[in-house]
C-alpha cells in the first residue's frame, strides 16, 4: 500500500509540525512526557484538522527524532581532563569544551535541582 507522493509531503509536514512543537514546549514538560505528547497531538487536530489517531503515530514518530537527535552528544573521556569535560556531536563534528566547574555551578548546585543525586564513589 503506497502513498501518493502529495500524501506522503503532508504526512511529512504534521510530523515536521508536531517535531517543532515538541522542541517549542519540552522545557514546559519536564516531568511529564505524557502531557507534552498529549498537548503535541491536540496541537496537530486543532490546528491541522489532523484525525486523532493519525496525529498521535505522527507525534510519536516526531519524539522518537527528537529522542534521536537529543541523545547523539557524546562525552569524549579521552579528551576530558579533570578541569574539563569535552562533549562532542559526532553527526555535526562539533566539539564543546566544558569546564566542570561551571557544570557543579549551574547543574548540581542550582537551586531547583532534584533530578540529580550523590553517589558513593
Amino acid at each position: 500500500m503506497n502513498n501518493p507522493p502529495e500524501v506522503k509531503e503532508y504526512q511529512d509536514m504534521l510530523k515536521a509540525a508536531a517535531l517543532v512543537f515538541l522542541e517549542r514546549h519540552q522545557c514546559e514538560h519536564l516531568g511529564d512526557d505524557q502531557q507534552l505528547f498529549q498537548r503535541a497531538v491536540q496541537h496537530l487536530v486543532a490546528d491541522y484538522e489532523a484525525v486523532t489517531q493519525h496525529a498521535e503515530k505522527l507525534v510519536h514518530l516526531a519524539s522518537s527524532e527528537m529522542t534521536a537527535i537529543s541523545d547523539r552528544q557524546r562525552l569524549d573521556v579521552v579528551s576530558s581532563t579533570s578541569t574539563h569535560t569535552v562533549i562532542i556531536d559526532p553527526a555535526t563534528g562539533n566539539t564543546w569544551a566544558i569546564p566542570v566547574s561551571l557544570i557543579y555551578e549551574r547543574i548540581l548546585n542550582a537551586p531547583d535541582n532534584g533530578r540529580f543525586r550523590i553517589t558513593a564513589s
